[in-house]
C-alpha cells in the first residue's frame, strides 16, 4: 500500500506533476502516420494533458503546435495550412512551422505586433509509422538503436488503441508476466498454424507445444528481474517438470514502454502514452526477424476490435468488454473473447480511471512492478533536485544511443540447469538469419 500523495506523483501527468515532468523528458508517440492520411489535414493530439494540433506542410515537414490560437483560443486543427505554416480561420492569424506569428491580417499596416507572439511548437521524429514528439525542456535524448527503430519500414507494423484509464496501470500489465497464466488462459489451444498476428498462439520456441499449453498448465513463474541500460529485463521461468524450463524474456524499456515476444517472428515494443490522467493510447510496434510483415492482415484483424478515428476499442466498459459466461466456462479465463488486448483493457479499466494504491497488496510475482516505481521516483528526484538529466536511464547523447541496442525479447526452452545460454544462442541465431542487420 502507499499514500495517495506518492500514488498522485507517479500517476498525474500535467506539467506540474513529478510524472509528468518525467515523462516530458522522453520522446512521446503523438499519433500513427496513417492518421495523417486522412481527408482531414490537421489532426488533434491529446498528449500529457496538453491539446495539440499536427500536420504535414507542403515541404512534408511535421508539425506541432499548441492547439489553441494565441489570439482568443480558436481550434487550430480546423486551420488552413499555407506556405509551410497553418493560418486560424478566425482572424486569419498565420504561424509558422516553429510558431512564430508571421501575419495579421487586420492589424494596421506595418504593425510588428505580430513579432512578439509565438504559439507553443514541439520537435517530432518519425519512425516506422509512427510520430513521435517531445515536450520537455533542453535537448531531447536521441533515439536508441533498438531493433523496433532499426529495421525497415517493411517489417513494422504500427498500430494504437485506446484505453480509458491511467498509463502507470496500462504500463504495469505489461511488466506482470504471472498475470498471462490466467488472464489470457485458453481452456482450448488453437492451430499454431493459424497464429499469425496473434499473441501467444505461437509454439513455444522450436516445439511444437502451444504457447497457451504452457501458460495454461504451469501458472507459478520464477520472475528474475534485472536493471539494464534502457530499463530492466525480466525473466520468467516456467518448469515443465521434465529437466528443461520455459523461458520468457520481456523488457521495461524506460519510462512507459515495454518489449516482448509476440511469436517467434516477432517482437512487440508498445508505449503507454498519457492522453490525460485519466486515459491514455497504447502505441505498438510489431517488429518482424523474419518475413516482411504483412501490414494489410495485421491492421484488418486490429480493424475487427477498434473504431476509427479514436482507435477506440469495441468491447469496453460500456459493453461489459463483450463478457459470455458459456465462453468463460469453455473457451477462455475471461469470457471476453480472442483478442488478449481486452483482457488486458479489462484488468487495467476495471481498477478504476486511476487506481487506488492506497488499498493495494503487492506480492512476489509484483517484483518488477516494485522496482520500476522506484525507479520512476528516483529520476522524479533528480528532476525536482535540479540534478544531472544524463543520470536518467535513456538521456542518451548520439554516440550513446547507438550502443544501445535490442532489447532481446524472446521465447525459450532450455535444460532447466542452463536456461541462460540457451535464450541467447537462440536470440544469435534468430539475428543472424534476419534480413536486415539486427546484430547486437
Amino acid at each position: 500500500m502507499m499514500s495517495q500523495e506518492k500514488n498522485n506523483e507517479l500517476s498525474l501527468v500535467k506539467a506540474s506533476d513529478p510524472a509528468g515532468k518525467l515523462l516530458r523528458q522522453y520522446w512521446m508517440p503523438a499519433a500513427l502516420s496513417e492518421e495523417l492520411d486522412s481527408d482531414r489535414p490537421v489532426v488533434p493530439v491529446n498528449l500529457l494533458g496538453e491539446e495539440l494540433a499536427l500536420f504535414r506542410n507542403e515541404d512534408d515537414k511535421l508539425v506541432l503546435m499548441d492547439r489553441h490560437c494565441p489570439h482568443r483560443g480558436a481550434d487550430m486543427c480546423f486551420g488552413r495550412k499555407e506556405e509551410g505554416g497553418i493560418r486560424c480561420p478566425f482572424h486569419g492569424w498565420k504561424f509558422d512551422a516553429q510558431g512564430q506569428c508571421v501575419d495579421q491580417p487586420a492589424e494596421p499596416e506595418g504593425s510588428k505586433m505580430h513579432e512578439k507572439i509565438r504559439i507553443n511548437s514541439y520537435p517530432l521524429h518519425e519512425v516506422n509509422g509512427i510520430i513521435f514528439a517531445f515536450l520537455g525542456t533542453g535537448e531531447p535524448p536521441a533515439f536508441p538503436d533498438f531493433d523496433c527503430f532499426k529495421a525497415p519500414d517493411t517489417h513494422v507494423f504500427a498500430f494504437k488503441g485506446l484505453w480509458e484509464c491511467n498509463w502507470l496501470q496500462a504500463l504495469e500489465v505489461g511488466i506482470d508476466p504471472a498475470h498471462a497464466s490466467f488472464l489470457h488462459r485458453f481452456l482450448l489451444d488453437e492451430d499454431p498454424e493459424d497464429s499469425y498476428g496473434k499473441q501467444f498462439r505461437d509454439t513455444a520456441a522450436d516445439t511444437n507445444i502451444p504457447m497457451t499449453q504452457v501458460l495454461r498448465e504451469f501458472d507459478r513463474p520464477e520472475i528474475i528481474v534485472k536493471d539494464t541500460d534502457y530499463g530492466m529485463r525480466i525473466i520468467a521461468l516456467r518448469d515443465l517438470q521434465n529437466g528443461t524450463s520455459h523461458v520468457r524474456l520481456t523488457n521495461q524499456v524506460f519510462p512507459c514502454a515495454i518489449t516482448i515476444p509476440m511469436s517467434n517472428e516477432m517482437t512487440i515494443t508498445q508505449w503507454h502514452v498519457p492522453i490525460d490522467d485519466e486515459n491514455c493510447y497504447w502505441f505498438s510496434m510489431f517488429t518482424s526477424f523474419g518475413n516482411p510483415v504483412d501490414k494489410d492482415t495485421m491492421r484488418a484483424q486490429r480493424l475487427q476490435e477498434h473504431t476509427l478515428p479514436d482507435y477506440a476499442p469495441i468491447r469496453n466498459k460500456r459493453n461489459h468488454y463483450g463478457y459470455n459466461q458459456k465462453e468463460q466456462e469453455t473457451l477462455t479465463w475471461t469470457g471476453m473473447g480472442m483478442d488478449i488486448n481486452v483482457h488486458d483493457q479489462w484488468a487495467c479499466e476495471s481498477m478504476g480511471n486511476i487506481q487506488d494504491r492506497t488499498n493495494e497488496h503487492l506480492g512476489t510475482t509484483d517484483k518488477a512492478i516494485i522496482q520500476h516505481r522506484r525507479k520512476l521516483r528516483k529520476a522524479m528526484k533528480i528532476i525536482s533536485d535540479g540534478g544531472d538529466l544524463s543520470e536518467l536511464p535513456l538521456q542518451l547523447s548520439a554516440a550513446q544511443a547507438r550502443d544501445i541496442k535490442g532489447p532481446i525479447a524472446i521465447d525459450a526452452i532450455a535444460p532447466t540447469q542452463d536456461w541462460e545460454s540457451v535464450w541467447q544462442t537462440s536470440d544469435q541465431q534468430r539475428r543472424a538469419a534476419c534480413d536486415w542487420d539486427a546484430e547486437l
